[in-house]
């Protein structure tokens, strides 16, 4: 569960780094990056 949990997460941040291509806000910037690394712990992470 939590591989799928991250890869959506990654794919989240993904999504939003995409559609960030000039960034407007940093926050959502933020939110993004918080997105793909908590996504990529929680994919890569398991055993």
């Amino acid at each position: 569960m939590r591989r799928v949990a991250g890869l959506a997460l990654f794919f989240t941040g993904v999504g939003m780094v995409i559609a960030l291509i000039a960034p407007k806000c940093l926050v959502t910037a933020l939110i993004a990056a918080i997105c793909l690394l908590a996504g990529y712990n929680l994919f890569c992470s398991c055993p």
